[in-house]
């Protein structure tokens, strides 16, 4: 499968945006989770982001919160996640990158669990409490094992930092469009702009914006600010668990097709 850099670096040769999805592992069930990849993989998903539920999710409002919660309680664990994806990767154009928390790595190990999302197929990792200081080590293991570790900016940042995060990201940047948690909002703030400027002064690395878009026009909106990719994960996962399985994979088939729309240039 296609590793993260290279998805970005084929998008970036025909002058498009990547749409990544975010749903949330084992919600409402595993099967509807593979179901759902093969669905955005099939609707113009550029590259996939899935969450393994994780019962402190500092980042994630109060959709995602929910999702992990329900995952959880039905018995979703690690091991479940990562042997429905490797059934699964081999069918789907579209990378998978996996958004953990540092806690499950910490307890399974660096290594096997680097070992073990590679051998599963998964080509990326986003993990938002990983601290840019303690970081180096982990970003070089995954690396040797074909797995990129892609960094968040928030908007507090400062340039230094900035700068920093840039230097080490592998395989995008993940610019976090406002301050607080994931969740849907009505508008994206003007400050991405700015932040998106100030990146792009610091590194030629594709830029993902994620955090608060969940319309079309937030999208759009990305890309004529010159965003690499729009990153939409609440309003995917809500619309996943809206009536029966179908109904939801029915939902975010047309949902993700809508979000893909907006990102052609004219």
């Amino acid at each position: 499968m296609t590793s993260v850099s290279d998805c970005f670096a084929r998008l970036r040769d025909r002058g498009q945006c990547a749409l990544i999805p975010f749903i949330t592992a084992g919600d409402p069930d595993l099967e509807t989770t593979a179901a759902a990849l093969k669905r955005l993989d099939d609707s113009g998903a550029d590259l996939i982001e899935l969450g393994v539920p994780y019962s402190d999710p500092l980042a994630d409002g109060p959709v995602i919160q929910a999702a992990a919660t329900r995952a959880l309680q039905r018995g979703t664990r690690l091991d479940d996640v990562l042997s429905m994806v490797t059934t699964l990767i081999p069918d789907l154009r579209a990378p998978v990158i996996l958004f953990t928390y540092y806690n499950p790595i910490h307890y399974r190990g660096v290594d096997k669990y680097l070992q073990q999302v590679s051998q599963a197929g998964v080509k990326g990792l986003v993990i938002p409490d990983l601290p840019l200081e303690e970081a180096d080590t982990l970003l070089q293991k995954a690396s040797d094992l074909g797995v990129e570790v892609t960094l968040l900016v928030a908007p507090t940042s400062s340039k230094e930092r900035i700068h920093k995060i840039a230097e080490k990201s592998q395989g995008f940047i993940y610019l976090v469009s406002t301050t607080g948690v994931t969740g849907m909002r009505t508008k994206v703030e003007s400050r991405v702009n700015e932040l998106l400027q100030e990146l792009r002064q610091a590194t030629d690395k594709p830029i993902g914006v994620g955090f608060g878009i969940s319309q079309p026009e937030h999208a759009r909106q990305m890309m004529d600010w010159g965003a690499d990719a729009a990153i939409v994960g609440s309003a995917f996962v809500k619309r996943l668990n809206e009536g029966a399985p179908a109904q939801g994979l029915t939902s975010i088939s047309e949902y993700c097709r809508s979000l893909k729309s907006a990102l052609v240039r004219e």
